[in-house]
């Protein structure tokens, strides 16, 4: 009898330790797995970041660009969404300021608790009037004191009553204006005739 425990004992460790190292395997399988979705950035034109419970979302400067610099004395609309974490406390934006130019913000420029401000209204997108959720408007403009051009960024400094400050560097959207190629053709001049 002590052989035939001693066999089931030795059976029933065995299959135990085989259990065990199978689980050990299978977590320590994802162990350091990072999701792909997990580093994925939105399809946006702006930029964000995040100060105290404020994110802001889609940071991006609108302006037409005919020439290889907008310059200065130009005016350029600033763009961008600012989100409460916070379920309790509200928030107020106090000032935008940039070197690229003098920053003015027209309307309610507060952020309800677990709310949003949305400043200016995106190419293709309806009206923060029709969302459907709580959110504030407000229009931001930069009278430019130096030129800019696309694919460069510039420092804008958003300063919260709350939350505190934060610099962002914000870049400019295309728009939905048409391309050069676009306007050249639809003015009687396509690109392999050239002007005359």
């Amino acid at each position: 009898m002590n052989r035939i425990r001693t066999r089931t004992s030795a059976m029933t460790a065995g299959l135990a330790a085989c259990g065990l190292a199978v689980v050990v395997t299978l977590a320590g399988c994802s162990a350091g797995q990072v999701a792909q979705t997990s580093m994925q950035q939105p399809a946006v034109n702006g930029t964000g970041a995040t100060v105290g419970n404020i994110d802001l979302r889609n940071v991006h400067l609108r302006t037409l660009q005919t020439a290889d610099y907008v310059q200065p004395g130009a005016d350029v609309e600033l763009l961008f969404v600012a989100a409460n974490g916070s379920e309790v406390d509200g928030d107020r934006l106090v000032s935008i300021t940039s070197d690229a130019g003098t920053v003015s913000v027209v309307g309610d420029t507060k952020v309800p608790p677990g709310g949003t401000l949305v400043v200016g209204t995106p190419d293709l997108q309806p009206s923060p009037l029709d969302a459907t959720e709580a959110a504030d408007t407000a229009e931001a403009a930069v009278a430019l004191t130096k030129p800019i051009s696309n694919g460069l960024t510039y420092g804008f400094t958003f300063k919260f009553e709350k939350a505190g400050e934060t610099t962002v560097e914000v870049p400019i959207a295309a728009g939905e204006a048409p391309r050069r190629e676009d306007n050249a053709v639809n003015n009687g001049v396509s690109e392999q005739e050239g002007p005359h």
